[in-house]
């Protein structure tokens, strides 16, 4: 159903192995691209999410990162440890720099671990559909929206087949208005023919190796509104200081502020999920864990919300 796509970084991976028995019940299958040389903390993370009796989608030969140039390390971890196992599927990565060729090999060389194809860019739809022809029925294709329209889309119309969409309107922190539409996909997946959805958490489709200084700190909490169809809209709470790149703790302590105000107001529509209770301790304790445990909260958060909504 749900298909959160992470980048294999160090808070992404600690994310989805803090949530993996949720995952695992809710039948929520994370799809990870590898972005770190460092395999440890994939490994450790798939074997989280198989201990769980969850489903994970591996890729294989990410665009982004230290593995962009060759995915041959990915294929091991796989082909040595989860050989056999349907439960983890080697994703195929198919952007506009992709042959067909490229594809169909890539593709046919992983045919033991459950493949999914990811459709992000590729410019061959209708030859590859033809080159899978029989497999078509029983592969699996997760198309990332921007790239990947409804005419696209049908090329493979006989397959299972997961919509993924950027509902994050990434920008400077300092510019994040204080609330924005996220998404309606959670409610519109099935209306267009698809069998799951999926999104970019609260970091988005836009890849960068490090954040650079924080001149403002931003607190991203997504909540579900049922007085307006029940679509997705995400909080920015942003410091007040936002022309230094100093004190990052003192920022913080600001956004946690607006946060817990707004959750005070009984009007915030927020779910009362474990990351919320964590922010409630930080607040109450005065404590700043650092941006990439506060950028964990908050995919636990958008987990959580989606869990509970889809529960």
């Amino acid at each position: 159903m749900y298909h959160p796509y992470f980048r294999g970084k160090q808070f992404e991976l600690i994310t989805i192995r803090e949530t993996a028995t949720l995952l695992a019940t809710k039948n929520f299958v994370p799809i990870i691209e590898p972005v770190r040389e460092a395999l440890g903390g994939l490994e450790r993370t798939l074997k989280a999410i198989c201990d769980a009796g969850g489903k994970a989608i591996v890729i294989v030969n990410p665009y982004h990162g230290d593995h962009r140039e060759s995915g041959v390390g990915i294929s091991a971890l796989l082909k040595n440890g989860f050989i056999g196992n349907d439960t983890i599927s080697a994703g195929i990565l198919l952007r506009s720099d992709m042959a067909l060729h490229e594809a169909t090999a890539c593709y046919d060389a992983h045919k033991k671990h459950n493949p999914t194809i990811v459709h992000a860019g590729f410019t061959s739809p209708r030859a590859l559909a033809e080159h899978l022809d029989g497999s078509l029925v029983g592969s699996r294709h997760l198309f990332v929206d921007d790239y990947a329209k409804i005419l696209y889309r049908k090329h493979f119309e006989a397959s299972t087949r997961i919509l993924v969409r950027d509902g994050f309107n990434r920008q400077r922190n300092a510019d994040y208005p204080p609330l924005e539409e996220f998404s309606d996909l959670h409610v519109t997946y099935g209306d267009m023919g698809m069998a799951g959805f999926g999104d970019f958490l609260i970091v988005g489709d836009s890849y960068s190796e490090s954040g650079g200084p924080a001149y403002a700190v931003a607190i991203h909490l997504t909540f579900i509104d049922p007085d307006k169809d029940d679509v997705m809209y995400i909080y920015h709470f942003v410091s007040d200081t936002k022309d230094t790149p100093t004190d990052p703790a003192g920022k913080f302590a600001q956004a946690l502020r607006k946060l817990i105000r707004r959750l005070e107001s009984g009007k915030s529509k927020l779910l009362e999920t474990s990351a919320i209770k964590e922010f409630r301790a930080l607040h109450a304790k005065g404590h700043f864990p650092g941006l990439g445990y506060v950028k964990k909260l908050s995919m636990k958060h958008h987990i959580e919300t989606l869990a509970g909504y889809l529960s």
